[in-house]
């Protein structure tokens, strides 16, 4: 009985932390990358190839080679990235979510292991 409970809550628990790593990510041949997933007015965070510090940008439009968009919704500061130094793109709210869902999951999980652990 522990074993099979102990299963099922590892089974559980796994699904939140493969779900926790969507993310929208592009390949590293920029003549494939379609930015048009990208939503006007979202807020994501990029992560550039040359390693220098990842950005948090509130999303404008594509303009030819590059990504448009402001520091934030506060901060109307204009930020131009290249699309040829994007190694990554992230959307922070669904992250949020997603990492809210696998917080919540592993503590079901636990409580779970704990609950079949005094049973006995």
């Amino acid at each position: 009985m522990k074993a099979s409970v102990l299963l099922k809550s590892s089974l559980f628990t796994s699904l939140f932390v493969i779900s926790s790593c969507a993310t929208t990510k592009y390949s590293e041949d920029i003549a494939q990358n379609n930015y048009s997933n990208l939503d006007a007015g979202k807020i994501y965070v990029v992560t550039p190839r040359d390693g220098s510090k990842k950005q948090t940008i509130l999303f404008r439009n594509v303009d030819g080679d590059n990504i448009i968009g402001t520091k934030g919704k506060k901060d109307s500061t204009e930020v131009i990235i290249p699309k040829s130094n994007i190694a990554s793109v992230k959307d922070r709210s669904q992250a949020r979510v997603v990492g809210g869902a696998v917080l919540i999951g592993a503590a079901g999980a636990a409580a779970i292991v704990i609950s079949s652990l005094r049973a006995d």
